[in-house]
């Protein structure tokens, strides 16, 4: 599907940690400490596995990181706990609420969703679905 995911961010260290925090719940773990952070950026993956990834850094070509209107980062959960539980730590880390776990029946019978965004505004939705690789 596809390789990795890289957003941009204003305050590096305050988004690794809402990260760190939140895809913990996902089984996705830190691989780059924050003293070795290079153009890669910060990396988070399950562990053993080198893709797919998930990172963050500050643009390359030095501008301000924005978020995209209309994008999404969807992550996959292994569980509708696991929704639960990143959900709310995200809510107690800053993010703002985009629509609280639950069914939404308008995608599938058993998507089990919740949104929101993370400190510096992007969208981002935590689900669990019958064959949803987590």
């Amino acid at each position: 599907m596809f390789s990795h995911i890289m957003i941009g961010a204003r305050d590096l260290e305050r988004m690794v940690a809402f990260y760190d925090a939140i895809l913990a719940p996902l089984d996705l773990g830190r691989a780059v400490e924050l003293d070795d952070v290079d153009d890669a950026g910060v990396i988070w993956r399950k562990e053993n596995r080198r893709w797919p990834q998930f990172a963050i850094g500050r643009p390359i070509n030095g501008l301000p990181a924005t978020w995209g209107n209309g994008v999404q980062i969807s992550f996959a959960a292994p569980s509708r706990e696991a929704v639960d539980r990143a959900w709310t730590m995200a809510m107690q880390k800053g993010a703002h609420d985009e629509g609280a776990p639950g069914v939404r029946t308008k995608y599938a019978e058993d998507f089990y969703a919740a949104y929101c965004r993370d400190p510096e505004g992007n969208k981002l939705c935590f689900v669990h679905a019958n064959g949803l690789s987590a």
